[in-house]
């Protein structure tokens, strides 16, 4: 099915209105039935005296694809992608199935393994879970179909060619999260600090910390926090853009655990084993009004925009906020970050793979990227236009270095697409904890990681 194409501005006006009273919750699976009408062939098209060029669907024609998300009531751009695709394709209807956040990605491989499933498009929240489901042989190559569309994937920013898998591309992405540095315009101020900037290698960011960090007791200030995620550590090494996670060898994490370690040393930051504890979220860590900088996927600005409009988080402890890029290391081009991407992909159970890759198509393009910028989340198609949309939200930071953090010079993965990520992932994961827990000194701690993926990996 050719996509219509409607203009991102038309998008955006319509769409606005319509989301206009949506939440900011930006927390993030779904099942099918009965079989949509078939397309017509392209030879039927031709019979009845149409290009094999217009659309699949005509105004009489019904189809209903059935679509697989999660959280389907707390989400909004779930919603607001169904709304404007239909208005925008009469005779399709977007069914949408919530299979729920929890093993998501387990729960839709079982789906799609059974012989009862009918999903038409498929969301994809991890890469683990995308290499499962392509080694299963669930998904449809999309390469052909992309070429007939003319998509130009550079427009992605190179993510495509990080979940390739044997030279295929099988999910297009739709939505993409970055990692920033939010931070407390009002603790600079009251330091008399200059704000960080888009521009900050890792030294300048440390020093930065160290200046603002505050052990006073009951007035205590941490320059930083970090979340108990390895990414927020380990992820640092990544940014040079020569190492990924599955390289086998970490010795390139090192100076980053030693960073954080003095800084939690030095009352900088708080202490990983007392979050653990704790079960502290970053977001009442950042919304106390006690850390100066926090490293955070972009997915938080939504959610702190609503927070502090709805009253959940007081405005006079956080209310004054920016972002700016990721620092990173000498010699690395400013704007370098990690990512994570959401994904759409047909499946292959399908009947109708052309009108599935439409709506892929449109939720991936430029109308998509409007409805998810409207709703305060980031589309992994990003354009000034975009850009300025989500600057625009009423309570995005106004000044300049927050609007230029949008854009990214260099994303990177955090978890590039490999056939044994996942048990690689879970190496990774314990000796973090074991290092951050001070159970192993950092040296063993990588070790121990270099050894056990190694295995991994050789087998």
């Amino acid at each position: 099915m050719k996509r219509r194409l409607v203009s991102v501005m038309l998008s955006t006006v319509m769409l606005s209105t319509v989301l206009a009273g949506c939440g900011g919750n930006t927390a993030q699976g779904p099942v099918a039935e009965t079989p949509a009408v078939e397309e017509p062939t392209e030879a039927e098209t031709s019979d009845a005296g149409e290009s094999a060029e217009e659309p699949a669907a005509a105004a009489d024609e019904e189809i209903t694809l059935k679509w697989a998300i999660w959280d389907k009531d707390i989400t909004p751009y779930w919603q607001a992608i169904k709304d404007g695709y239909e208005a925008t394709h009469p005779g399709v209807t977007v069914e949408m199935t919530d299979l729920g956040a929890t093993d998501y990605m387990t729960v839709l491989a079982t789906e799609l393994s059974g012989s009862g499933s009918d999903f038409d498009v498929v969301t994809i929240k991890d890469v683990p879970g995308y290499a499962t489901l392509v080694s299963k042989n669930t998904l449809e190559p999309l390469d052909s179909y992309i070429a007939d569309a003319g998509i130009d994937l550079s427009l992605y920013g190179g993510v495509d060619s990080q979940v390739r898998v044997d030279g295929n591309l099988y999910e297009l992405p739709f939505r993409n999260d970055f990692w920033v540095v939010f931070y407390n315009k009002d603790i600079f101020d009251a330091a008399g600090v200059d704000y960080p900037t888009n521009d900050m290698t890792f030294e300048q960011y440390d020093e930065l910390a160290r200046k603002l960090a505050d052990p006073t007791f009951g007035s205590q200030v941490y320059g930083t926090h970090y979340h108990t995620w390895r990414s927020a550590v380990q992820l640092f090494g990544v940014l040079d853009g020569k190492h990924t996670v599955m390289d086998g060898n970490y010795d390139f994490f090192r100076p980053y655990y030693e960073m954080v370690l003095k800084q939690e040393d030095d009352s900088i930051c708080r202490n990983y084993a007392d979050l653990s504890a704790e079960g502290l979220h970053y977001s009442a860590a950042f919304s106390g009004g006690d850390v100066a900088m926090l490293n955070m996927g972009s997915w938080y600005i939504s959610t702190l925009i609503a927070s502090l409009a709805s009253g959940e988080y007081d405005t006079s402890l956080c209310g004054n906020w920016g972002i700016v890029k990721y620092p990173h290391a000498e010699g690395v081009e400013p704007g370098s970050t990690l990512g994570t991407i959401t994904g759409l992909a047909v499946a292959g159970v399908s009947d109708q793979k052309d009108a599935a890759f439409d709506f892929v198509e449109w939720v991936s393009g430029p109308e998509g990227a409007a409805v998810m910028a409207a709703t305060g989340n980031f589309p992994a198609l990003m354009n000034d236009e975009i850009s300025e949309i989500i600057a625009g939200l009423d309570g995005f930071p106004t000044d300049e270095a927050s609007r230029e953090a949008l854009s990214v010079s260099n994303l990177y993965l955090e978890v590039p697409y490999a056939e044994k990520v996942s048990e690689v992932n879970d190496i990774l994961d314990t000796y973090h904890k074991s290092i951050m827990n001070r159970e192993v000194s950092i040296d063993d701690g990588i070790a121990s990681m270099n050894t056990e993926v190694e295995k991994i990996l050789a087998q």
